[in-house]
């Protein structure tokens, strides 16, 4: 079941493209992740799922209808510009954003305190936000984005500006979250935080969708039949053993433990390779390798581009 749907969606801005015929489908209950180079289309996308601009053409639909104007209060935003009031309290501004979303003032409170808690901000409270560093600013931000507990939320480059620690503690709170039943809409160009979080992603690049899947299938497609052997024993014997369908493209030897990087010319099943190295070497690990998604990026844009081009 999906939270919300796009069907053939476009959009100019006079002679500029900025989305052709878009569809896209996010299920619920996943991250999922809406990448793209920079101007392919993305916040576009999501500022129209906001109700901030509205298409030219096609269909919108939120929990299996219609999307309509009060949706967006079911809806958590956070920009990658981002927009708090500089000359507010931190508490006195996360109050009122709350009350905004519909939170009454003892339940924003309630959540308040045990958000800044678990962040361990508590004594922020009472400095104006243009005393916090961008760090801390963007902790607030991501606060009063989740704190009305809606069951889509939309983080547009959430990690930028903040160290390692504190971007994977927002990663685990995100986790959380779709674990508690919400779903993430997850812009980024880190695609080590894609793989890392999403379920399902959609690529945009020219304002059209060019790849879009469950992650998972999305790598195995991609596949180009190379294989990682962890062994011990006579990396020699490993050469002899195997035939012209198979080339090692690397081999490197860490404390006795070798590994082999081995990349398969032919059509050839796993149980086929491992049936001609188990008899010449001590195998520790043995694993195909699966393209990241940074690659996959790459590639799948680049010849986009270039058959754009032709």
């Amino acid at each position: 079941m999906e939270i919300f749907r796009a069907e053939n969606v476009e959009k100019k801005f006079g002679d500029f493209v900025a989305l052709d015929n878009v569809s896209i489908s996010v299920p619920k209950g996943s991250v999922f992740g809406l990448l793209g180079p920079n101007g392919a289309g993305k916040t576009t996308l999501i500022r129209i799922i906001n109700q901030i601009t509205a298409p030219d053409k096609g269909a919108l639909f939120f929990d299996g209808r219609p999307l309509k104007a009060e949706d967006v209060a079911r809806i958590g935003y956070l920009p990658e510009e981002r927009g708090l009031y500089k000359k507010m309290k931190v508490g006195e501004q996360a109050l009122y954003l709350a009350r905004l979303r519909g939170v009454s003032k003892n339940d924003a409170l309630k959540r308040l305190k045990y958000w800044f808690e678990k962040f361990e901000i508590q004594t922020w409270w009472d400095k104006k936000v243009e005393e916090l560093s961008k760090g801390m600013q963007q902790k607030v931000q991501f606060i009063v984005t989740i704190l009305h507990e809606p069951p889509l939320l939309i983080f547009d480059e959430p990690f930028s500006g903040f160290d390692p620690i504190n971007a994977n503690i927002l990663k685990q709170e995100i986790l959380n979250m779709r674990e508690k039943g919400s779903t993430v809409i997850f812009s980024t160009h880190n695609m080590g935080s894609v793989e890392e979080l999403c379920n399902y992603i959609t690529l945009i690049n020219k304002s059209r969708v060019i790849l879009e899947g469950e992650i998972s299938q999305v790598r195995n497609t991609y596949k180009s039949d190379i294989y990682e052997l962890s062994f011990t024993g006579d990396p020699e014997k490993l050469k002899l053993a195997l035939n012209e369908k198979y080339t090692i493209k690397s081999l490197t030897e860490n404390q006795g433990i070798h590994t082999a990087i081995i990349k398969v010319t032919e059509q050839v099943t796993e149980n086929r390779l491992l049936s001609l190295i188990i008899n010449s070497v001590h195998i520790i690990s043995f694993q195909e390798v699966l393209p990241g998604m940074n690659d996959i990026f790459i590639k799948v844009v680049e010849e986009t581009n270039q058959s754009v081009t032709l």
